[in-house]
């Protein structure tokens, strides 16, 4: 180990608890097992506008076992424990309000099995989605979920990451299969096999999906594997406004045209995307699209789609079959949040997301933009529109406190009319820290409740991920 950096304000009997652990944990990790500052600042913060709270330690571990010894550690030490995949969260699901010690789970990245025979896979919790696809490549299959960002499974699993796809595909919730968990004692725990259904007992694999690390620590990740489509067409379509690209959106869904993907950028966006991807799109709202099936299925899709868009004001749909030509154009879109970030350079992004019934999208983007451009903000919108999921990145000046107040205000707005749509505030980013008051907002104080209720029987100690989806005075820590 390093030698300590005292973290600014934590308490005498906070780091008494992290030099314990530390003891225990020395001879099992070695130098796996860090309390070197700029290793624990970076692992105090994600990809969010969140202000930084570094832990106390950080451990490496490589294996189910060594997890399970760490988190016994702490639970005797009531040390608490935040789990990190990539460490791309944007609601400020990695920080460590309370210290403790990051459970970096990178080094677990072994593809346990592949079963192409029953379409899955089991792998450890730190392989990322694009190494399993790399590693899939000769089998005919692949992992569908893309969240844009190389994140790991784990995380995708802890958070019910979704994403470009999920309009086909589904989401972490439709394609994890079964779950090793390691508990807030260190136990270990499987949820279930590898059947496609079952009805024994609690869906625990479930319970655990999406749970932001707060029930339990996930190792171990069974995933629903899909056939590689034999045809493959993205397409490009830009409209002459906002309300032409949305209304496109929500007839071709009602319609039923079984779209990959379908995605909207605002004009903003485009132009944000063409000077940071060079891209030469039209700099007007524009939707991004793929098709998947055999041949001429994917073509009778293509101009079905391309007769509703004519009546929505679109232009020309530009089709790319070329694998090259795909790629370029799904880079420029899953480097987004980059090219926004440099519309304003120096300045940092609040990205707030929110989901509404696709008979509600178009009132809801269009009432958001006519606020964004009110307030003379710079926020493209962007969004996985077809089912009803989009986000507004929030440029902000982060040393202007009119600025930063006017963008909290904003993203306010936006959620409660989301909600007010019976909607809610997040279609995929979570609650972490950024949302707990608007989680109450949505669901009722009862429905918390019995949440914070199943947390303080899995985590009666309130050790893992503690100020997260609860508010502070909530967790029992």
């Amino acid at each position: 180990m390093t030698t300590r950096a005292t973290r600014s304000g934590v308490l005498a009997e906070d780091e008494g608890r992290a030099a314990a652990v530390a003891a225990v944990l020395a001879p099992v990790l070695g130098e796996r097992l860090t309390d070197n500052a700029s290793v624990r600042f970076a692992h105090g913060r994600g990809e969010g506008f969140h202000a930084p709270m570094p832990p106390d330690l950080v451990a490496f571990p490589q294996s189910t076992v060594e997890v399970s010894a760490v988190v016994a550690a702490c639970a005797q030490h009531k040390l608490p424990i935040i789990a990190w995949g990539a460490g791309t969260s944007l609601e400020g699901g990695v920080t460590a309000p309370r210290g403790g010690l990051c459970l970096d789970l990178s080094n677990m990245n072994r593809i346990v099995a592949v079963n192409p025979e029953d379409l899955d896979c089991t792998v450890e919790a730190g392989v990322t989605r694009e190494d399993l696809n790399t590693h899939l490549r000769d089998t005919g299959l692949f992992f569908p979920i893309d969240p844009g960002a190389n994140a790991t499974l784990g995380g995708m699993a802890a958070t019910r990451a979704s994403g470009t796809t999920a309009v086909r595909y589904g989401t972490m919730r439709d394609n994890v299969l079964s779950l090793r968990v390691v508990l807030a004692d260190g136990r270990v725990v499987r949820t279930t096999g590898r059947a496609r259904k079952s009805s024994a007992g609690y869906d625990l694999t479930r319970l655990f999906v999406g749970s932001e690390g707060t029930l339990g620590v996930i190792t171990e990740v069974t995933l629903r594997l899909s056939g590689l489509p034999e045809t493959v067409v993205a397409a490009v379509c830009p409209f002459d406004d906002l309300a032409g690209a949305v209304g496109c959106v929500i007839e071709t869904m009602q319609t039923g045209v079984p779209l990959a993907r379908i995605e909207l950028l605002d004009a903003v966006q485009i132009g944000a995307c063409n000077a940071y991807s060079r891209t030469e799109l039209p700099e007007t709202p524009t939707l991004f699209l793929e098709f998947h099936g055999a041949p001429r299925a994917v073509e009778e899709q293509v101009g079905t789609f391309a007769e509703i868009a004519a009546r929505h004001g679109a232009g020309a749909v530009s089709r790319a079959t070329r694998p090259e030509d795909r790629s370029r154009l799904w880079r420029a879109r899953h480097n987004a949040y980059h090219a926004a970030q440099a519309l304003r350079p120096g300045t940092s992004l609040v990205v707030s997301d929110v989901c509404v019934p696709i008979s509600r999208l178009a009132d809801c983007v269009l009432a958001t933009h006519a606020d964004i451009a009110e307030a003379g903000m710079v926020a493209p919108i962007v969004g996985h529109v077809g089912d009803g999921n989009f986000h507004v990145m929030f440029t902000v000046d982060g040393s202007d406190p009119v600025e930063v107040s006017r963008v909290r205000l904003l993203n306010d707005r936006l959620v409660d009319r989301a909600l007010a749509m019976d909607g809610t505030c997040t279609g995929e980013h979570g609650i972490g820290a950024g949302k707990r008051e608007k989680l109450i907002a949505e669901l009722g104080g009862e429905a918390v409740g019995l949440m914070l209720a199943v947390k303080r029987a899995f985590d009666p100690q309130g050790l893992l991920n503690p100020d997260k989806i609860f508010l502070p005075s909530e967790d029992p820590l």
